[in-house]
């Protein structure tokens, strides 16, 4: 009876379990489904991307060779910006302060274009009087109808030389910017080991440091990655022709006498060489280049934005020269980069304003032209002359190719001497 019973609860449940190995063998297969369709997944994004670097790496090379080659015709030339706020003190206003600058300046341009007799129906005779774009967003501008930028030196935003380029090459997408190095603090500036200086040299990093709102834990954490690499090579300025004596190479064949049949080491010449003063700083630009972009230097923090908002972007690094320059210009430099430029010569905020005034109008031509334009302060001048200089030789070729989800890029300093273009370091990423 019992037997019977057992039977029969047996095969009542019978359903069930074979509903319950149903469903186990549903799991597991969509386990495995799912596992399987995920790696297909991932290793078709993987191809894809791979696809996708060699074309922006492709893209950014043939950019490069482009860039190189049309460098000689480079030629940046100031403009003049009356009547127009100075792209000097961006970096410190917050965006309330920033959005008042705008709208005032907006203001007073329609209302001096309305005293001139302009119509002012379309935003395009506001352009032709201040000479910026409208209807157009961009990192210094309002975004909408009544979008208006703050014009730099060469008339694209600091601290771009010329409006940035892009174009295609084949799926890639291709964006050029060309940076103006000597319109930002010298990084090496901080390395000068000279008594004579010592004090002004670190006056100046310090004001430095604080205009661009580092703390005093960044700015010693800055000071120490500094000190490590004055350890590997020491910064100059001052340079002077070095004539050196070298032993020319000594040949292996011997020469052999008939008579003797024995053989005589030729003696080595010694050779005198001279190694000119361009040559010396080349070649200390170049190291510099590599020591600052090294593991060395520390730049994550000096690239955290201290303001970033929908039409612009400022943070330390923006402002600081990391490929060896050693003059700052002052027609392109921002105000407290001029400070720290000045400081080796006295009276910096006051020389700094007179110069942001007055460029505005004209552009200084050359270090004489200072110290006629602004004469009670010539023997101030005159102590920092080897630091400032009113025409930048000094430039970065910023390249950045993107083709599908990936993207390469290339940075190129060089050195342009008229016609003469030499390129101090190129960085791949």
């Amino acid at each position: 009876m019992n037997e019977d019973q057992d039977n029969r609860n047996i095969t009542q449940n019978r359903p069930g379990v074979i509903l319950l190995v149903t469903l186990v063998l549903l799991v597991v297969l969509s386990t495995l489904g799912y596992t399987l369709s995920s790696r297909v997944s991932a290793q078709r994004h993987r191809n894809q991307y791979i696809i996708d670097y060699s074309n922006a790496r492709y893209g950014c090379d043939s950019a490069v060779k482009y860039a190189l080659a049309t460098l000689e015709e480079l030629n940046p030339q100031l403009v003049s910006r009356p009547n127009e706020p100075d792209f000097s003190d961006l970096f410190a206003l917050d965006e309330i302060g920033y959005q008042e600058l705008i709208t005032q300046w907006q203001e007073e341009s329609e209302i001096d274009g309305f005293n001139k007799g302009k119509n002012f129906d379309d935003m395009s005779d506001v352009d032709s009087i201040i000479g910026t774009d409208s209807g157009r967003s961009g990192i210094d501008g309002f975004k909408g109808p009544y979008s208006m930028k703050v014009r730099g030196p060469y008339g694209p935003s600091w601290p771009f030389v010329t409006e940035p380029a892009e174009f295609e090459i084949g799926s890639a997408k291709i964006r050029i910017e060309i940076e103006d190095e000597n319109a930002k603090y010298p990084l090496g500036w901080a390395l000068l080991i000279n008594p004579e200086i010592q004090r002004e040299v670190d006056a100046g990093f310090q004001t430095f440091c604080e205009m661009m709102r580092l703390d005093f834990i960044q700015t010693d954490s800055l000071r120490e990655q500094l000190q490590e690499i004055s350890e590997i090579k020491s910064f100059e300025l001052n340079f002077k022709p070095i004539t050196k004596v070298v032993r020319s190479p000594i040949s292996t064949k011997s020469k052999t006498t008939s008579k003797s049949r024995t053989s005589k080491t030729p003696r080595p010449k010694l050779i005198r060489r001279t190694i000119s003063v361009s040559k010396q700083i080349s070649d200390q630009t170049t190291h510099f280049a590599k020591l600052f972009h090294s593991s060395l230097i520390d730049t994550e923090p000096l690239a955290q934005p201290f303001i970033e908002s929908e039409y612009r972007e400022e943070f330390p690094l923006k402002y600081i020269g990391l490929w060896g320059a050693r003059q700052v210009n002052i027609n392109t430099a921002p105000r407290h980069v001029l400070e720290a430029a000045l400081i080796f010569g006295g009276n910096e905020v006051e020389i700094a304003e007179e110069i942001i005034q007055q460029r505005q109008e004209e552009p200084f031509e050359n270090i004489e032209g200072i110290k006629e334009r602004l004469s009670r302060y010539s023997d101030s001048i005159g102590k920092c002359e080897e630091y400032i200089t009113t025409k930048s030789s000094f430039f970065m070729i910023r390249i950045t190719a993107t083709s599908g989800v990936a993207k390469a890029s290339s940075m190129i300093a060089i050195t342009k001497q008229g016609n003469r273009v030499t390129r101090i370091a190129v960085i791949n990423d």
